[in-house]
């Protein structure tokens, strides 16, 4: 195969699938549905077999991507608008697990074992069913789980402690490099940057691997 060729269906290939992503939507990644999962592997066969097939020119590499991406792009728009379309692609949890008692029926619908689920329930740091109060089995394979009042964890709320609000860490410096809209929304300045880092006695921000900022904390530095 010639070198040039192929190297242009690759470019091709590679912003093709770039941009179904960017249309069909990042649950394609993450494969949230069986449906997005079988996609996923098509989409990837359809480019791979191509690219390495002599008789299948960049034409229609184009064809099979953008006809594949569009239908992709349809149903998830006729699943977002109907809800009946919605649960035939995507299908609907199944309750493994009723109010602490395994339901049978749902596991031989699911074409699974008893083993399985204990299996599923100690990747989810449950070793027991006897802790469980409802088990769900999610359209993608996971497992969500609803533990009994005994076997939850405690809460501020539990010992009436007062509510504290929760801020979530912002990355500031990151491999040497200063993020610097992440900056701006916190409404801080390289003047401000500056005067934490000579606090920690750090002059150069090509020294800092990381800088992490935390409301109501200190400036977290950690350097090459």
């Amino acid at each position: 195969m010639n070198i040039m060729y192929l190297t242009i269906e690759l470019i091709i290939g590679f912003f093709l699938l770039f941009i179904i992503v960017k249309f069909v939507g990042k649950k394609i990644i993450s494969q949230i549905t069986p449906f997005t999962f079988i996609a996923s592997i098509v989409l990837g066969e359809l480019l791979g077999n191509a690219l390495y097939d002599h008789q299948i020119g960049v034409f229609y590499i184009i064809y099979s991507m953008t006809l594949w991406g569009a239908l992709l792009f349809v149903v998830e728009y006729l699943g977002q608008k109907y809800l009946a379309f919605r649960g035939i692609v995507e299908g609907k949890p199944s309750a493994l697990i009723k109010n602490g008692l395994v339901d049978r029926e749902e596991l031989r619908k699911n074409r699974m074992n008893l083993n399985q689920l204990q299996s599923l329930l100690r990747q989810s740091e449950t070793f027991s069913i006897r802790e469980v109060a409802f088990c769900y089995l999610e359209a993608n394979g996971s497992i969500s789980i609803l533990k009994k009042t005994k076997h939850q964890k405690t809460t501020q709320e539990d010992f009436n402690m007062p509510i504290k609000p929760v801020y979530v860490p912002v990355t500031l410096i990151r491999d040497g490099k200063v993020l610097w809209d992440e900056l701006k929304d916190l409404g801080f300045d390289e003047s401000w940057l500056k005067t934490q880092l000579t606090s920690q006695d750090i002059s150069n921000y090509k020294d800092i691997f990381i800088a992490e900022w935390l409301e109501n904390d200190c400036l977290f530095v950690q350097t090459y």
